[in-house]
Formats: C-alpha cells, sequence, structure tokens
C-alpha cells in the first residue's frame, strides 16, 4: 500500500523541469521583482523514504520581473545523502552534518542562499537552484542549524541555533551581516529535546524546552526518534543577546510549539510571545500517524487543532498564558521588518485559507483558496515605499488536488484581495517553507 505522504497533496513530482513564459491571471505588481523559493520533501522515483519529514529536499522556484513570470523550476539539493547515500551515523557513530536531505526552508543571507534542515549543516544554492554544496562557515560551524534563523532587521544579523542528540543539546549561532559566524554559545537544557522553532526581541532570545524528546530506541526504524515525554516537562526561556548564557526560565502548561510567530518586549520589559501551540492530545492526533502521512503543521491546517497562543514573560511573576483564536492555524509569517518588534499583523494558514490577523483589534480576515485547494506557507512582500506594516502582498504556493494543478497566488496584504495568480505549469506537492528573494 502506498504511504499518504507519496499521494494526494503530498505525491512527489518524478522529475526537474523548466518553464518560461508562464500564464498570468490578473496583474503581477511590477515592482515584485525576484524570485519566490519554496522547499519540501521529494523522494525520488520508486523511493519510500519511510517518513515525510526525510524525504530529499527539492526547492521549487518562480521568477517574477515587470509583471511577467519568466520561469518556474524545481531541483532537488543535492546533498550527500541524495548523491552518495551517504549515512547521517556512520560506523564509528559519529555524524555527517552533510548527510541530510535539506528540506525544510530556503533562506537568504548576503549574498547566498540556503537550503536548510534543523539535523544537518546548509546546503548553499544558487540562484538558478543549482547545489553549490554544504556550508560551515569557514569551519566555525560544528553543530547543526535550525531551519528558522532569524534576520535582526535592525542590524541585518542572522540569529540560529543547533541542536542535537549528544551534547551540546542546544548551541547558540549569530552570523553577521555579510555572513560571517562571530558568535557560538552553548545554552544549558536538561536532555536532546525535538526544538524546530525559537524567537527574538530585541534584546533578547526566546527558547522553547518541551516534553518531546531524543528516544534512541525509535532510531534506525525510517521514522522520527522523537517522542512525548511528560516527565520532562515544559518552559520557555528567556536569554540575554548580549553577554553570557544565563536563561531565565519559566514553566508553562504541557504542550509543543513548532512555529513561531513572533516575539517583542512590552513597554514594561516583559517579553510577549506569539506562538502556533499544540496541546497534549493535539500533538498526539497529529505525531501518532506522522509516518503515515504528513508534517503536523500541515495536518494541523487542514484538522484545525493547532492554535494561536500568546505568552507573557516577567522577571520574579509565572508565565501567563492566552489562546488568541479558536480557529486552527499553523505556518504564521508576519513582516520581518517587524521581526523582534512588536507588530500588529500575522498571517497564517488554515484548512483551504489564508487568514490575516490584528493583533490590536483582535479581528481576523480569511482568504478562502477554494476546495481542493492546499495553501502553502503565506510569505510577505513589502512594496517598495511601504509605510504601513502591512502595505505589500503575500505570496503563496497553492497545492490542488488531483487533477487540479498548482498556482502561485499574489494577494494584497491589507485585505487579502486576489492581485495575481501564475498557473504552475505542474502540480506542486505541498511542502514546508519558503521566501522572496528580491532582485538587488
Amino acid at each position: 500500500m502506498t504511504p499518504l505522504y507519496l499521494q494526494g497533496f503530498l505525491a512527489p513530482v518524478p522529475d526537474e523541469i523548466d518553464a518560461f513564459d508562464l500564464p498570468v491571471s490578473g496583474a503581477l505588481p511590477p515592482a515584485l521583482t525576484g524570485r519566490y523559493f519554496r522547499n519540501g520533501p521529494n523522494p525520488l522515483p520508486g523511493r519510500d523514504p519511510g517518513h515525510w519529514f526525510t524525504g530529499p529536499g527539492m526547492v521549487h522556484g518562480v521568477r517574477l520581473r515587470d509583471g511577467r513570470a519568466e520561469w518556474y523550476r524545481n531541483r532537488w539539493v543535492r546533498t550527500r545523502e541524495l548523491t552518495e547515500g551517504a549515512p547521517f551515523v556512520r560506523d564509528d557513530l559519529s555524524v555527517d552534518l552533510t548527510a541530510v536531505p535539506a528540506n525544510t526552508h530556503v533562506v537568504p543571507h548576503g549574498d547566498r542562499i540556503f537550503a536548510l534542515v534543523e539535523n544537518g549543516l546548509p546546503y548553499e544554492l544558487t540562484a538558478e537552484l543549482e547545489t553549490v554544496g554544504p556550508c560551515d562557515f569557514g569551519g566555525l560551524l560544528t553543530t547543526a542549524m535550525t531551519a528558522h534563523p532569524k534576520r535582526d532587521p535592525l542590524t541585518g544579523e542572522l540569529l540560529f541555533f543547533g541542536y542535537g542528540f549528544t551534547p551540546p543539546y542546544l548551541t547558540y549561532h549569530r552570523l553577521s551581516a555579510e555572513g560571517k559566524l562571530v558568535e557560538s554559545r552553548e545554552v544549558a537544557v536538561p536532555g536532546p529535546t525535538m526544538m524546530h522553532d525559537f524567537a527574538i526581541t530585541a534584546g533578547h532570545v526566546v527558547w522553547m524546552d518541551l516534553p518531546v524528546v531524543f528516544d534512541l530506541g525509535l532510531a534506525g526504524g525510517g521514522g522520527v526518534p522523537y517522542r512525548w515525554d511528560d516527565r520532562y516537562g515544559a518552559r520557555l526561556g528567556v536569554m540575554p543577546r548580549a553577554g553570557g548564557a544565563e536563561v531565565t526560565w519559566y514553566d508553562i502548561e504541557p504542550c509543543y510549539v513548532f512555529h513561531t510567530a513572533n516575539a517583542h518586549e512590552d513597554g514594561s520589559g516583559r517579553v510577549v510571545l506569539d506562538a502556533v501551540r499544540y496541546t497534549p492530545a493535539e500533538f498526539a492526533a497529529v505525531w501518532d500517524d506522522l509516518g503515515r502521512s504528513a508534517h503536523p503543521a500541515a495536518r494541523a491546517a487542514v484538522r484545525g487543532t493547532a492554535h494561536l497562543h500568546r505568552y507573557v514573560l516577567a522577571s520574579g511573576e509565572d508565565a501567563r498564558e492566552e489562546r488568541l483564536d479558536d480557529l486552527g492555524v499553523e505556518f504564521p509569517t508576519l513582516n520581518d521588518g517587524r521581526t523582534g518588534k512588536r507588530n500588529r499583523y500575522l498571517y497564517a494558514v488554515s484548512s483551504e485559507a489564508i487568514v490575516k490577523y490584528d493583533l490590536r483589534s483582535g479581528a481576523s480576515t480569511v482568504h478562502k483558496t477554494g476546495p481542493d485547494r492546499m495553501a502553502g506557507e503565506a510569505v510577505y512582500v513589502p512594496a517598495g515605499d511601504a509605510r504601513g506594516e502591512d502595505e505589500g502582498w503575500l505570496i503563496s504556493m497553492v497545492t490542488g488536488g488531483p487533477g487540479v494543478g498548482s498556482e502561485l497566488v499574489v494577494l494584497d496584504a491589507a485585505d487579502l484581495t486576489r492581485v495575481a495568480s501564475v498557473r504552475l505549469p505542474r502540480r506542486v506537492p505541498a511542502g514546508f517553507h519558503g521566501s522572496w528573494i528580491p532582485d538587488g
């Protein structure tokens, strides 16, 4: 029987193609001049990786310029795992950080583009999606790199971390705006947890030390060797960005968070974190059948099981927790110029819909993509002369069901009205995360 992660919205494509002068409905804003790249797992034909998480990464790209969609192309990220069959764990039990699928995100930094997965090194790509190779920043990066780095909009620095199943369990890193690794700092945590994301503010890093832990007994079986552990506990940590690795920890109700939305420091010095939160039952509902179906984030968006949640962390006080909405959502995004600052607007994906939140008023707006259409993460692109936080566009790859096809959708970020869409030359499997990479 064909696993569910090789069917339907997730079914991989068999090859790499190039297509030019793509059909456009509506009018693409001329200011959208650049490339939209999106990453996700795509096993080779006839191969079953045993789990959706572990399929080799394929990046799909669309080139926009002067109101035209010049090309679409898709390329596998040519990692050592893909091209050589290199094992992640060698015979001597050491880890090869280049033997990874590089299938989760694709981000630009400095003058480079990186395909990311959280258990290994980044792989550099060209602007035409060819693989350059793994990057360890001149030998300085000796841990894995998260698939969710945060760019500080003021300094241009890229902040990230690596986690592992052997010590050091957690390490904080900082890249300069030019792409040099200038800081690595070990952070003490009790054990090897699956830390998928984190958050930053102007002065702090926010860690999520949550009860999904590495289990050696699950390794080597084709699945992901992590499981829920009630004994581990759940807590958030606030660490100053400057200075040592001293962390103030706050116990919270047991939960799991795959994706943070944003964090900021309010006028009283409290750290406010918005994130998509799973209760233990919600997590179990998607984790138990992970190997058979999909990433919890994708399934939660369809099932409506994960919810936008807010934490307020103040020194000397217990953490305050609040659910912000009852709608099931995932893949939160925002105007990246507000990363680490107070943001008014937030975007997310729900079942057959893209959602905009006004965090000031509490209102939300929903754009329906239609039946049998799964909206991908909605990436915000600011207008060139934007003054308001939502003056710009959202770009999303929308995957259709059987016989429906896929399109690149451009929405007005202010009201979620459709501005334009690009019909893609093939069905693009539902995937994970992407980035807009402007020219220049």
